[in-house]
């Protein structure tokens, strides 16, 4: 087995010193929209979310000059259609039950190949009238996956009626038809074109012809084509009789088709001063573009000009000749939720491909964020209840004809079957052969959830990685970034420090009689801290990192664990656990867990913005170890597996720490030791990953991680001696599709790593924005304050890797 390390690094502003930092301000804030006839009465109102970009008034922007925001497509149906991509048309299993509170779900399971990557692992669909549930579980040869281990991994443990398997190939056409209530692949979006000083959308829809301006972005958003005859998505439009106007613009962008319902296309009338066959296509539209002409100065469109119940966005687009620029606005109804991306500062493109991507992402996120306001979910949910209900009234009959039985699943198995009967090996050929049918003919339909690319654009990813280490020999327990290079403690040989050049072997600094298990590497406050040995043995110890640099540039003798007993933090004897605080500016503060034990230790010493072993004082001692005060013990109810240490507001006695354990997540005050139950865990079984800081516009937050969940909770501060814990609208949570080992979280992104993947979502509101594929992955460490991401992964050859997250 072989070694590669990846590491992540960013150098986007939005990253805190090992803090986690965003904002929402980034997507907007909601405003109440007023517009008025020419009288000055009021026609509408309506509460709406404006993005203008989040501008920066102490920075000169110009146009074309603003910081890059990553763009990318947020539940990309080609990591998201499960069925189609990894079941549909080949051999897999469905299973019908009824829940404890006798709502009837199907179950598939299928063992693949992930991504060709030469993974196989078990993938399972829960399909429920709220909507899908994914997941992915490791495979493992000796070892058998019954239904009802990966329903219990789905937290499903309780049924009115138990799983059976579902024979029928015909059962695979009706599971499609559930996957595509998910929203279609391929997008409608209206475009109005408004004259300067247009204020109504009688006056906008009456619009014979648009301008030369206009002309030039329809350029850019798509092909014009003729709509008669017309084979491809046709958005509603009529393709035969040219009932909907003669021409349209069209477009795919990264597999999806577009159909763009451009009002100066569509059928205009003299006599109909309303346009109602223009209104009938365009205020059905959920994502409407107005492009306006006019200057800044002139009066700006507001979506309460439109009378429309339907479309939920608006994306004002204003053209610039004098510097040959777009301008973009949008506006979404206050019910949809965030989604990205975020407006650049100013909102400004003068490159027109970059802004033709920007748009169009923006927009199609925009309809699926739209898809989960409560209007939209409803109706889905009501769909899927229907459509689940009717198709188990159609397989009752087959519950007296054997097509459901109760066959364990490790009995049809697609790699290994036991049975060898000819009858078995035909119903899978015919399973396959209707499966694969279904497929073509939802490719040829143009329904199929593709990952073709056609951006135009060439962008380097933000997860692409580059070569750090050809060569390391050792099974890594823990390291961090120490400047560019990485400190690494291994199972065997002690700890090595490894630097940024392929021709520079690593460098011991710890021998194998240090067997350390956690560190941090906190370079502004000139200090390592580590936790070694384990059982009664285990302490942490503390070193001047001025010390060890200056240790390995004199060539000194390896240290070993004898040499450290002046670095020892003697009352963490028995540490099994420890966490810092992130924000560390002023006070550095330390818990330690002995079993049920808390240990708080602060460290108070001036931030250093550069020390080397040059600037320390003569007087400084080798070890830092006086420096450190023993504060006070907190008894907990049960020894913790995860912690994190939350800032306070003023930082006067309202410190929190985050302990886990049993099934809950509480919150402790680190004044008075007082404990508070932030987060129950409802499930028969629960592995804690992490429960990470986050500080939304400076406001105390924490993202609690366990089995494949994640949920965000608002932490607002202590009032005296009682915490406010209640439910805040900002509060979310959401599924990853496998189970993590380690979480990290820079925003935009929050990183799950799991055993063979890193999956890569948005802080904001959990949608998932790609999958890499790194069999055999080990998150070794994470370092914000040095926008670095390092982990382990076992593959192929000894590499190490880095990929740059800007």
């Amino acid at each position: 087995m072989t070694n590669h390390f990846v590491s992540f690094s960013s150098a986007s502003e939005d990253l805190g010193c090992r803090r986690g930092e965003f904002s929402r301000k980034h997507y907007g804030s909601v405003e109440l929209l007023i517009s008025s006839d020419a009288d000055g009465a009021i026609q509408r109102a309506g509460r709406f979310r404006v993005e203008n970009g989040s501008l920066d008034e102490t920075t000169d922007y110009t146009p074309g000059t603003w910081r890059r925001t990553d763009v990318h497509l947020e539940n990309p149906e080609y990591h998201t259609r499960w069925f189609f991509k990894y079941f549909l048309g080949k051999v897999h299993q469905n299973y019908v039950g009824v829940d404890a509170e006798k709502n009837p779900f199907y179950l598939s399971v299928v063992l693949s190949d992930q991504n060709n990557q030469r993974v196989p692992q078990y993938r399972a669909i829960l399909w429920r009238k709220t909507g899908t549930l994914k997941i992915s579980l490791p495979y493992s040869p000796t070892k058998t996956l019954s239904v009802k281990s990966i329903l219990s991994a789905m937290n499903m443990d309780r049924f009115e009626k138990g799983p059976r398997e579902i024979l029928n190939p015909e059962i695979q056409k009706d599971l499609l038809v559930l996957e595509e209530q998910e929203g279609s692949v391929n997008f409608k979006f209206g475009v109005l074109y408004a004259k300067d000083g247009q204020l109504t959308d009688d006056e906008m829809f009456s619009n014979e012809t648009g301008s030369e301006n206009f002309d030039k972005f329809l350029n850019l958003l798509g092909d014009t084509i003729c709509l008669q005859g017309w084979a491809g998505y046709r958005g509603g439009l009529d393709t035969k009789n040219d009932t909907t106007g003669i021409h349209s613009i069209y477009t795919v962008y990264q597999g999806h088709e577009l159909m763009f319902h451009v009002s100066t296309m569509l059928p205009y009338s003299k006599e109909n001063k309303q346009q109602v066959e223009r209104k009938r296509h365009i205020g059905n539209d959920i994502v409407t573009i107005v492009f306006q002409e006019g200057d800044d100065a002139s009066p700006s469109f507001k979506p309460s000009m439109i009378r429309s119940h339907f479309t939920h966005i608006f994306a004002l687009v204003r053209y610039n000749s004098q510097n040959d620029s777009y301008r973009l606005k949008i506006f979404s109804e206050e019910s949809v939720p965030l989604f990205g991306p975020p407006l650049p500062s100013p909102p400004v493109f003068t490159d027109h491909q970059e802004f033709r991507d920007f748009l169009l992402v923006k927009l199609i996120n925009g309809e699926k964020a739209t898809l989960e306001t409560p209007t939209f979910a409803q109706k889905r949910q009501r769909t899927l209840d229907m459509l689940i209900r009717s198709l188990y009234q159609d397989l009752m009959p087959d519950l007296h004809k054997n097509m459901l039985n109760r066959r364990s699943f490790s009995d049809v198995l697609p790699e290994s079957p036991k049975s060898a009967r000819k009858k078995e090996e035909a119903r899978q050929a015919e399973f396959v052969r209707i499966g694969q049918a279904l497929k073509l003919k939802t490719i040829v339909r143009g329904d199929a959830p593709t990952s073709l690319v056609n951006t135009g654009l060439c962008r380097k990813e933000p997860w692409e990685s580059q070569s750090f280490c050809s060569s390391f020999a050792y099974d890594i327990v823990c390291g961090d970034s120490w400047g560019q290079s990485l400190l690494i403690a291994t199972d065997s040989a002690g700890v090595m420090l490894l630097e940024d050049s392929p021709s520079l072997p690593p460098v011991q600094v710890f021998d194998k009689t240090l067997t350390v298990k956690q560190m941090h590497v906190l370079e502004p406050q000139d200090l390592l801290i580590t936790r070694a040995d384990k059982g009664k043995d285990a302490r942490l110890y503390v070193y001047r990192l001025s010390t060890l640099k200056r240790g390995i540039e004199e060539r000194q003798l390896v240290r070993t664990k004898c040499d450290s007993r002046e670095n020892k933090l003697e009352k963490t004897r028995g540490c099994h656990l420890y966490s810092i605080n992130t924000h560390h500016g002023v006070e550095l503060r330390i818990v330690a867990a002995i079993r049920n034990k808390l240990l708080l230790i602060t460290r108070k010493q001036p931030r250093f913005d550069c020390i080397s072993s040059v600037g320390m004082s003569a007087g400084t001692s080798d070890s830092p170890v006086e420096e450190f005060q023993y504060i006070r013990e907190i008894c907990l109810c049960d020894t913790p597996v995860v912690m994190a240490l939350v800032d306070g507001p003023t930082g006067e006695n309202d410190h929190m720490i985050c302990a886990a354990y049993k099934h809950q997540f509480d919150l402790i005050n680190e004044s008075t030791g007082d404990a508070y139950r932030l987060h129950h865990v409802d499930s028969s079984r629960v592995n804690f990953v992490a429960a990470i800081d986050v500080y939304e516009d400076g406001e105390a937050g924490l993202l609690l991680c366990y089995n494949n969940l994640c949920a965000y909770k608002k932490v607002c501060p202590f009032n005296g001696a009682t915490p406010m814990i209640q439910p805040n609208s900002s509060d979310f949570h959401f599924s990853w599709n496998q189970m993590p080992n380690s979480i990290v979280c820079a925003f935009p992104y929050i990183l799950a790593f799991t055993t063979d993947s890193i999956e890569i979502r948005l802080v904001v509101n959990g949608n998932l924005v790609y999958t890499a594929v790194v069999p055999e992955l080990q998150m070794i460490a994470s370092r914000v304050s040095a926008q670095q991401y390092i982990c382990l992964s076992f593959v192929l050859s000894v590499s190490i890797y880095l990929s740059n997250l800007n």
